[in-house]
Formats: structure tokens, sequence, C-alpha cells
């Protein structure tokens, strides 16, 4: 691996283990902090989380345009890492939302790295750089939740804040770095062709906006109560072993990328898409049935669907896509991803405060299906049958 591949790559775990520290926990981390219960609540938090993301992405991609990323995002993390001290120090609730919230505004820049990680690999190596990333979030997610949980039982639960800072100090640290061992080259041809390759028209956008837009809905349904649904039914009261099963798919997705490594196989992103939604739905149909076995067995079956889908649809777009519009791109999209997530939290919210927790994963369920029929529909038809990844006639490319 490349050293700048190896440090980007780092630079996303270390965001991905900050950023998921609380996610399973935010009603423990409300109530024991505030004292605040109402689910409803915690799911209008999660909301405006994404909200922010969502709106600032896109400004920190059109601010990437000036100033280069690497340099952006020491200004920016360190910006976030303030904000982090701040977010522990908060003495109520409304200043807690007010400081996190900026915090994110800040903190989302990091996700420039991933465009910039697509733009420097080949088309042919796109599916396993982003199936290695899928396994970086994962692994991010399994770290996360495992010290977040074991904050909020052994210490006092404000300090995951602190331990954020030590993410942002890391991703300042291997930027400073990156941008020492830069070195300047004059630009190929091909690079020139390239820039002036135009963004994907509003029509693709939208196509596969939609798509992204429910899936996201579909799979963040579950997660925000999921550890206090383990811990009813179970009877374990345990956050650090709430953290490990809600990690589990994960794991598998480890297992995935290793056997697919294996076995030499780099994914066709068309054609893993509907085994892979459904057995995502068929794993959260199994965890909505309250025994552990089926819980644990629907854990794996889901993680194993969810990383074959999730590589799936992100390969989509950077086969429609060029490298020199792939944050323009890749910004729109993730309008679409942070607005499933956005109406996902207020909707499972809504869902626990009447019924529980168990009825999010059917809902889940239903909203896999229903994404993998607007697949079909919208996205599948751009690209020609005759050809394995292939680009979309002219209907994908912006007129110039």
């Amino acid at each position: 691996m490349r050293p700048m591949k190896f440090w980007l790559i780092a630079m996303t775990l270390a965001a991905v283990v900050s950023d998921t520290m609380l996610l399973p926990f935010y009603p423990q981390f409300f109530e024991r902090v505030f004292g605040i219960t109402d689910p409803n609540y915690v799911g209008a938090y999660i909301a405006a989380c994404c909200a922010v993301v969502m709106l600032a992405f896109p400004f920190w991609a059109r601010v990437a345009r000036r100033i280069p990323v690497l340099q952006l995002l020491v200004y920016t993390q360190l910006t976030a890492g303030l904000f982090s001290v701040l977010c522990w120090a908060a003495p109520s609730a409304t200043a807690f939302w007010l400081l996190s919230l900026t915090m994110l505004v800040f903190k989302g820049s990091y996700l420039l790295v991933y465009p910039l990680l697509m733009s420097q690999e080949a088309l042919d190596g796109h599916g396993r750089t982003i199936g290695l990333l899928s396994v970086v979030v994962h692994f991010g997610a399994i770290f996360g939740a495992l010290l977040g949980g074991s904050v909020l039982q052994f210490f006092e639960p404000r300090q995951v804040y602190l331990l954020m800072t030590f993410g942002d100090l890391f991703q300042i640290l291997v930027c400073l770095y990156l941008l020492r061992q830069k070195t300047s080259q004059a630009p190929r041809a091909s690079d020139e062709a390239e820039d002036a390759a135009p963004p994907l028209a509003w029509p693709v956008i939208l196509r596969l906006g939609s798509v992204m837009f429910l899936f996201y809905f579909a799979i963040y349904l579950t997660r925000p109560f999921f550890a206090r649904y383990w811990e009813g039914f179970s009877g374990h009261s345990s956050e650090v072993l709430a953290g490990a099963i809600f990690a589990l798919p994960g794991a598998v997705a480890v297992l995935v990328l290793w056997l697919d490594y294996r076995r030499g196989h780099s994914g066709d992103a068309k054609g893993v898409l509907l085994p892979a939604m459904a057995l995502c739905a068929l794993g959260l149909m199994l965890q909505a049935s309250g025994s552990m076995v089926l819980v644990l067995a629907g854990r794996l079956l889901y993680g194993w669907g969810l990383f074959r889908a999730t590589v799936g649809l992100d390969q989509l777009l950077y086969v429609l896509s060029r490298p020199a519009s792939y944050a323009a791109d890749f910004s729109k999209i993730s309008v679409f991803q942070n607005l499933g997530v956005l109406v996902s939290s207020f909707a499972t919210g809504a869902l626990v405060a009447f019924a529980g927790p168990r009825p999010t994963f059917l809902a889940g369920a239903l909203g896999l299906a229903l994404t993998l029929v607007l697949y079909l529909a919208l996205v599948r038809p751009l690209f020609s049958p005759s050809r394995d990844a292939s680009f979309p006639s002219a209907l994908s490319r912006s007129e110039t």
C-alpha cells in the first residue's frame, strides 16, 4: 500500500472511531448527563447532527476547490477538537446542542478524504478500495462502540468528548506529515483531460441519490436504540457487551473482505446488490424476534449483506463519475445519504416512543425491500446490460 493511501485510510479510521463512540448510546448519554429520557428528543438530536453534516459537507467541497484538502483539514480538525473540549464542559443540554453541532460543522470536513483517496485509484481498483474503506468504517464502528461503552460503564459519560480530541489531533498530525512529504509534480496530459470532465448531471444525481436516501433511511432506523433493545430483552445491562453485539456486523465485514482478497474478487457493483439487500432485510427481521440466538444470527447475516450493499452502492457513484468531479459528485450524493439518516432519526424516535424498539427492525427490512425496487427502476437502467461496470450514456454527463 502506498504511504499516502495508508495515511488517508488511517485518518478515516480515526475519524470513524470518534464519530461512533456514542452512536449506540445516545439514549443512555442524555439520560445520565442531562436527565432526558424522551426517545423523541434523542431522535431529534441525531437528526440535527445529520442535518449539520449534510449542509456543511457541500460547503467544504466548494472550499476545497481553492484550498488543498490536506491543508484545509488541518484548520477544520483543530477547530473541531477545540469544540470537543467545550462539549465536555457544556453546562446544559442547550449549550451542548449548540457546541456539539458547531463541532460537527468542522468535523464533517474529513469526508473530503474519501474522494481524495478515490481520485488516486484506477477504475479497476475502485471495488477493492471501497471494500477496504468499508471495512475500515466497520472497524472504526467496532472500536468506537467498545470504547464508548467502556467510557459510559466505567467513567463519566462526557469524557467521551475528551477522547474525541485525540482523533482530531491524530488527523492534524497526519495532514501535516503528508503536506511535508508531498512533492510537486507536473500534471499529466490525462490529468488535464480529467480536469475538463464535467460533474454528473442532476437527473443521474437524483436517481442515485433517491436510492441512497432510502437505503440509509432503512439501515439507520435500528441503530440509535439497538443497545437499549439488546439490554431490554437479554437481561444484560453491560454497555461493553451491548457495544460488542452492536459491532458484530463490522467483524463480519472484515471476514468478507478477507475472503474477497483471498479469491481475488473485486466485486460487481450491479450483481451483488439484489442478494445483499435481501440478506440485510432477512437479518433485520431475525433481529426483531427477541430471541438471543436469532438476534445474533441476524446481526451476522445483516453484517454480510450490509457490507456488500454499501460497497456496491458506493462503487456505482465512482463508475458514473470522473476523478476530477469525485468531490463535487460525492458531496451531492452525501446530501441524500445524510437526509436519509436525518429522516430516519426522527422516524425511529417517534416509532420507539410509540411502540418500542422492536418495530424499527421490521420497518428497516421493509425500507430495504423498497430500496431494491427503486434501484431496479431508476439506477440499473443507466448501465448497458452487455458490459460489466459499463459507463452510462450521455445522460450521466452535464452538457459543457
